[in-house]
């Protein structure tokens, strides 16, 4: 058995680092928010940037199975029919320009757009007043763009999509259902492109996903059990401050 795993030139502590991403992606899919945020840069650093990607994307798409089976009654299918078919579109931009695109300066650009945006949605909150541009077209059409090129880049979407559902002021379930869905068709969508045109999804990268499954399982029920402890009035703000700090960190 030791021979197997040091068949993947990974130390026991990548292992158990891979493991805890599998436990943490479980957990951000049923709803725990910017416990995500740690994926990305851990990730990386075992895999390198681009490689990485090729790893992380079948663990989501498994959170994402969990996710949907749980919340798939509570989607909000109006505005998530309104931003995806942008997202698409941001997908195969990312996957166009994605050789030369600049990763850091993209997310700087990613980063302080959710920060103006989350600054913007506060003030009208503050004064009681809902936002009134998100039933507009090109209100969807922005955040699905750049949540598509944002997840195909760096997988970073979050915060993005995060912004656009709490302007519509959803419940904690519908914010939850509507997320699950959103992410299970695009990272769906995003998996031919990575395996066709940027070849890195292999069989021994899919071993890996298959060895972190139960930790998979794991995340998505602790984050099941979270978030009903969550009360209502404190998700959205919860998810408001995650939000902000995840830009920070994009940022940096």
């Amino acid at each position: 058995m030791s021979a197997f795993f040091e068949s993947f030139s990974l130390s026991y502590a990548q292992w158990a680092l891979i493991a805890l991403c599998a436990l943490l992606a479980g957990m951000s899919k049923t709803g725990v928010p910017g416990v995500s945020m740690l994926m990305v840069p851990a990730m990386a650093m075992i895999f390198g940037g681009k490689a990485s990607t090729g790893v992380l994307l079948p663990i989501l798409i498994t959170a994402d199975i969990f996710a949907v089976i749980h919340y798939h009654r509570h989607a909000e299918w109006k505005p998530l029919l309104r931003a995806l078919p942008w997202a698409i579109l941001g997908l195969i931009l990312a996957l166009w320009i994605g050789a030369g695109v600049n990763d850091q300066q993209f997310k700087q650009l990613i980063a302080i757009s959710v920060l103006f945006s989350l600054i913007l949605m506060v003030l009208n909150d503050r004064k009681n007043q809902k936002i009134n541009f998100p039933d507009r077209p090109w209100f969807a059409a922005l955040f699905g763009i750049l949540g598509g090129f944002a997840t195909m880049i760096g997988n970073v979407a979050g915060p993005v999509f995060a912004i656009y559902l709490l302007s519509l002021h959803l419940n904690k379930k519908n914010y939850i259902g509507t997320t699950a869905w959103f992410f299970a068709i695009i990272n769906l969508t995003k998996l031919p492109l990575q395996y066709f045109v940027w070849d890195n999804i292999q069989e021994k990268t899919l071993l890996i996903d298959l060895m972190v499954i139960p930790f998979v399982m794991l995340g998505a029920y602790i984050g099941i059990k979270v978030v009903h402890a969550i009360p209502e009035q404190h998700y959205r703000w919860i998810v408001v401050f995650i939000t902000f700090v995840s830009a920070l960190l994009i940022f940096l």
